[in-house]
């Protein structure tokens, strides 16, 4: 059964909200509160007191990390792991098998399994928090690196499209056409990026217009920053095309699609602002110079 009304503090607090959530799953209770008072002052704890209860809470609360019995009726430990490693929406959480055993095959056995660390009962306070530490480090720069490689899949994305794909569409189209598309890209663009862009980066969180496009351009690889703020109004500034500068000098209409996601992402703070451009490097500029301004 699921241990919540005896041992998982169903209602959490504000503070707890923020910490980094830890599942114990051991069939004796005595292991679980020794395990929750070493950890309930930094880490939000929840339990379960068998394995198929475990999968399912891991499922449904997304732990951070996992402190696993080895020894449990119906499914042990290892088999706990090996589904849970097995399945790639929980390969990556770390899990360390708490067990007392203590033989080389059963650490060969929690190998085989995918277990990332051990301990042994009974379990040291100090060694505890430290296995922790160290695993929970390593899962965040994993996620780092995750979403480094989405934010470069992303890019190779969308510039394959745009630079390769969609000049040579134009060619073919009818001038009645063309604005459709480059209106329909541009949309992509944006929407691909925002669904890719950490909750935390939403629209309020930004001093400007002008920052919030630079986050968004930003993502497909230049390096775009606010220039000069002027009480509403603001320029941005960028050394470095998204596109690639000589696919901007091939190809104008990338300046263009530019300036258009400027406009979408302007237009989502406030339906009164104007995107203009004053340089681009697809013109043979230096740099790309956007100014945006409230409408009189």
């Amino acid at each position: 059964m699921i241990i919540y009304s005896a041992y998982y503090r169903g209602v959490v607090d504000i503070s707890s909200e923020q910490k980094t959530k830890i599942l114990i799953v051991d069939d004796e209770i005595m292991n679980i509160e020794l395990l929750r008072a070493y950890l309930e002052d930094t880490y939000e704890v929840i339990a379960a007191d068998n394995g198929n209860v475990a999968l399912e809470i891991v499922k449904s609360q997304q732990p951070d990390i996992i402190l696993l019995d080895v020894m449990m009726p119906d499914i042990n430990g290892y088999q706990v792991c090996e589904k849970l490693k097995l399945d790639h929406a929980t390969q990556f959480i770390p899990v360390i098998m708490v067990t007392a055993l203590s033989g080389r095959n059963d650490w060969v056995m929690g190998i085989e399994a995918g277990a990332d660390e051990f301990l042994t009962k009974p379990v040291n306070k100090l060694e505890l928090m430290t296995r922790i530490r160290s695993l929970l480090r390593i899962s965040n720069l994993h996620a780092d690196l995750l979403a480094e490689k989405n934010k470069i899949d992303l890019q190779n994305r969308v510039r394959s499209v745009l630079t390769q794909i969609i000049p040579t569409l134009l060619r073919t189209l009818p001038p009645e056409q063309k604005g459709i598309v480059i209106h329909q890209m541009i949309d992509m663009v944006v929407d691909a990026i925002l669904e890719n862009t950490a909750p935390e980066n939403n629209l309020a969180g930004y001093e400007t217009v002008g920052d919030l496009c630079c986050q968004i351009i930003n993502q497909l690889g230049a390096n775009f920053e606010v220039d000069t703020r002027e009480n509403n109004n603001c320029t941005i500034k960028g050394s470095i095309c998204p596109w690639g500068k000589e696919e901007a000098k091939s190809n104008p209409i990338l300046c263009t699609i530019s300036r258009g996601i400027f406009s979408r992402v302007a237009n989502m703070k406030a339906d009164d602002l104007e995107v203009d451009v004053v340089e681009t490097m697809g013109n043979g500029d230096e740099c790309c110079l956007f100014e945006i301004n409230r409408l009189d």
